[in-house]
């Protein structure tokens, strides 16, 4: 009956413990007083399941923990006011507790040393230092920088910053010893509910780098050598939020960094998915923020889909296992660690085929794919031969050919990449399979041979009627088209319309021509399920392709002729540009009444869906928002001057702005845009087409445009992008047309900062906030020559001096109030253009 209940009590304390830790419990500060031993362990206490340490200034809390299932329990040290919990340091990340070792484990200090003691009282962590003493002097001291300390009143004796598990804190070191020749190692968790020891790690080098590796062998990932000022890959160079130091002398080498501002939190992790992240907590959106990962792309982490997986970059889906092959763990790959891999759905027969129940084993053919690693090169006379080795071959697994070198491969496949079709480096590769994974397999027995036929015979006969009835009435349609009636789109499946896209522009279009038949699949019919929304020439469709490769879908509306022009423009321009910060184009499909362009897919859609939503603006800090305005930047900059064609996009919008999955900026929607030859810059139109609030003043009256108009569009966003309001959505400020008069009005009064988004003061360093007020004000001036080019504006983007040029006033700023009360502007009015106008009204989405 004691034993009982001693188990029920036991469940009531885990049960409030879970409360005091997630934070279910609303009033856990009183429960934390009780349970709190402080910020010190002493000799005489022990740290038992509900009873914690927490840090003198309440940052930094240790104690028993569990993630995921609740079956394991560790001990470790997370963050005190942070929901949801989490974790940055791990004691027995390999010898985890059982639910039925919690009533009576403890971690307490036993003869100089941290032990931690399972249900039978046997340690299974200690920190394991030579000490013999008994002195009830020594404790444990958790900081409120992360550090948990052992020491004896005088010295340190041990400390958890030189024994990291996954997570590099703040004003830590992380180096290499060269007197005894160890490093420090961050390895990453198992999975984000699995403290376990995972596949990837970072350590220090001799030399002073520091790598990521796979499973401990493989490097995938370097730093390379510190040049004096930060490393080359990563973006360590001194700022307004961190301080960087690197110090290597004859006893060690180390790395360091510092948050300038002690209210900030800030950690290095190696995380799962195998990227090094350094991430910041950000209190108006209560999340961790990225300010930087390695590698960038994931398909560059060594075994990232694990065995048999296939990387294809996809934000929500990165992996897929190969056509035979399911994942390993389906627990891991809904939590999107994928190293786990996949394993095969049928075993191979392999040499077992005299059997007459059994096919031999086949190859499945994978187009466009970057081999995987550690193969076997021979030198064969034709593929069929290259086949042949590898099907007698039990143990080879997968082959590919390529002029009399045959490439085989033994074991698991690891570094598989789905490439797109128009990469040249893309090769076809051949994984081994069960025949049963083709087909269903032969029957011996003639009765089913005959069941078979009786069913098989009605089928060939019925699908034959078919087939005729469909051509006779596809010839009788034709017919009547001939005769005045319009014939069906849908029937009209040759490439081409008219002269839309003629032979000639046909040789300047460098991506592939997709099918209207494969555009439906990806997208269920252009079904509402899969609509992202409305551009200014038709819907936009998410489409999902072979592969599971996501595809943006842009489709002309068929119920008008606007856009023709656009659509033609936008193909044949848009396929010759390549920049990071421009939107790719992936194929385009011109098919009967159907005119559709393909893009890569941006799972955040444009930059106006976050700076004009009252939720999703926090998402954005000023860090964040000021990465965006310097990649806008960087694409104007492509377009004006480095191109091969000079492009000017005369649309340029924040509605027009994508964000890919790391919230990088990418220019899109080059209907409008216009070449200009040789060194031209400026241009003239009749016809004015463009969005309201965007249109720089010599393009709305007199119909020039030129590089600067695209510069007054760029300031507008820089404004929209730093105050988080629309230029035309101040028309009830008084004195003030639109935002650039607010903005003019509070830039002369020196109050700009009043400008900013309150969601960025915490954030944002106030004179890079009015550098980039200023810059956006010298590129929204009435006059177009004196307005910076992009090349200026990078150059004072990136400057940190604070001399900048006086900006004149804005155009379409100043606002009268006439005697009757109605609102006049003194600025020209647009009727007094004489060319055609086309405008688009901003609105939110």
């Amino acid at each position: 009956m004691e034993v009982k209940n001693k188990k029920i009590l036991l469940f009531l304390q885990l049960i409030l413990f879970s409360c005091f830790t997630f934070g279910a419990n609303t009033n856990s500060t009183t429960t934390n007083q009780k349970l709190s031993l402080g910020d010190t362990l002493s000799a005489e206490k022990s740290i038992t399941i509900g009873v914690t340490i927490i840090s003198s200034g309440g940052i930094f809390e240790m104690g028993f923990f569990t993630v995921g299932n609740l079956s394991n329990y560790y001990i470790g040290i997370w963050y005190k006011q942070i929901t949801p919990q989490t974790v940055v340091w791990v004691a027995n990340r390999e010898t985890p507790l059982s639910f039925s070792e919690m009533d009576s484990a403890q971690l307490k200090i036993i003869q100089g040393n941290l032990v931690l003691l399972n249900g039978t009282g046997v340690s299974i962590w200690s920190t394991n230092i030579n000490s013999n003493t008994t002195s009830k002097s020594i404790v444990a001291i958790i900081r409120d920088d992360g550090n948990l300390i052992l020491n004896d009143g005088s010295n340190s004796l041990w400390q958890s910053f030189d024994h990291p598990s996954h997570t590099f804190f703040p004003g830590s070191k992380f180096g290499y010893n060269k007197r005894n020749k160890t490093s420090q190692i961050l390895t990453s968790w198992k999975n984000s509910e699995d403290p376990s020891p995972g596949l990837f790690s970072l350590e220090a080098e001799p030399n002073g780098e520091f790598v990521i590796r796979w499973n401990k062998t493989v490097n995938y990932w370097s730093t390379g050598p510190w040049n004096g000022h930060t490393f080359g890959p990563l973006p360590l160079r001194p700022n307004s939020q961190y301080n960087y130091t690197f110090i290597n002398n004859e006893d060690e080498f180390y790395f360091r960094y510092f948050i300038l501002n002690p209210l900030s939190r800030a950690r290095i992790i190696m995380d799962v998915s195998g990227e090094l992240k350094q991430l910041t907590w950000m209190n108006s959106s209560k999340q961790w923020n990225v300010f930087f990962t390695q590698p960038t792309q994931s398909c560059n982490i060594y075994a990232y889909c694990g065995a048999f997986g296939a990387c294809n970059q996809t934000p929500n889906q990165s992996c897929d296992c190969l056509p035979g092959f399911t994942p390993k763990s389906n627990k891991d790959w809904d939590l999107n660690s994928f190293s786990s891999g996949c394993e095969r759905k049928t075993s191979l027969k392999c040499g077992n085929v005299t059997a007459t129940n059994l096919e031999q084993d086949k190859f499945w053919r994978h187009s466009h794919m970057r081999l995987p690693v550690n193969n076997r090169t021979l030198t064969v006379d034709s593929e069929a031969e290259c086949e042949s080795i590898c099907l007698n071959n039990c143990s080879c697994t997968a082959y590919a050919f390529d002029a009399n070198q045959c490439l085989i491969w033994n074991g698991d496949l690891f570094n598989l990449q789905q490439l797109s079709e128009d990469d040249a480096s893309g090769m076809a590769i051949y994984v081994k399979l069960a025949a049963s994974e083709f087909s269903v397999p032969k029957v011996a027995d003639q009765t089913h041979k005959s069941r078979r036929l009786k069913v098989v015979l009605p089928t060939t006969i019925a699908t034959t009627l078919f087939l005729c009835t469909f051509i006779y009435l596809f010839y009788r349609t034709r017919r009547a088209r001939t005769k005045g009636n319009p014939r069906p789109h849908w029937l009209n499946t040759q490439k081409g319309s008219g002269d839309l896209i003629n032979e000639e522009d046909e040789k300047g279009i460098d991506v592939p021509f997709f099918s209207l038949e494969s555009i439906l699949a990806a997208t269920d019919n252009f079904s509402e399920e899969n609509k992202l929304g409305r551009g200014g020439f038709g819907p936009v469709y998410k489409g999902k392709f072979q592969g599971g490769r996501e595809i943006a879908i842009k489709r002309l509306s068929a119920q008008s002729g606007q856009g023709i022009d656009e659509f033609k423009n936008e193909v044949v321009l848009i396929a010759r540009l390549q920049h990071r910060n421009l939107v790719r184009l992936m194929g385009y499909c011109v098919q009967g009444n159907e005119k559709i362009l393909l893009y890569e897919y941006m799972p955040n859609k444009s930059l106006d869906t976050f700076i004009f939503d009252e939720r999703h603006h926090v998402l954005l800090d000023w860090k964040k928002r000021f990465d965006i305005i310097l990649g806008i930047a960087r694409g104007l900059l492509y377009l004006h001057h480095d191109s091969r064609l000079r492009i000017i996009h005369r649309d340029l919008k924040t509605g027009n702005i994508l964000l890919d999955k790391d919230m990088n900026p990418k220019i899109s929607d080059f209907g409008l845009a216009r070449i200009v030859q040789g060194n031209a810059t400026e241009a003239n139109t009749n016809k004015v087409v463009g969005t309201y609030g965007y249109m720089s003043p010599e393009y709305a009256l007199d119909g020039l445009f030129s590089i600067k108009s695209d510069v007054f569009s760029f300031g507008v966003m820089m404004l929209e992008i730093t105050c988080g309001k629309r230029n035309t959505g101040f028309y009830q400020r008084e004195e003030a047309l639109n935002l650039l008069g607010y903005a003019w009005r509070l830039w002369n009064e020196g109050n700009a900062m009043n400008l900013v988004d309150e969601s960025l003061l915490e954030s944002c360093n106030e004179d890079d906030v009015l550098k980039c007020i200023n810059i956006a004000l010298l590129c929204v001036q009435e006059d177009a020559r004196i307005r910076p080019s992009m090349p200026n504006v990078i150059i004072m983007l990136g400057s940190e001096s604070t001399s900048l040029p006086k900006p004149n006033k804005p155009a379409f700023t100043a606002r009268t109030r006439a005697c009757n009360g109605t609102t006049s502007s003194s600025s020209k009015p647009y009727i007094n253009s004489n060319n055609e106008l086309t405008v688009t009204l901003e609105e939110g989405r």
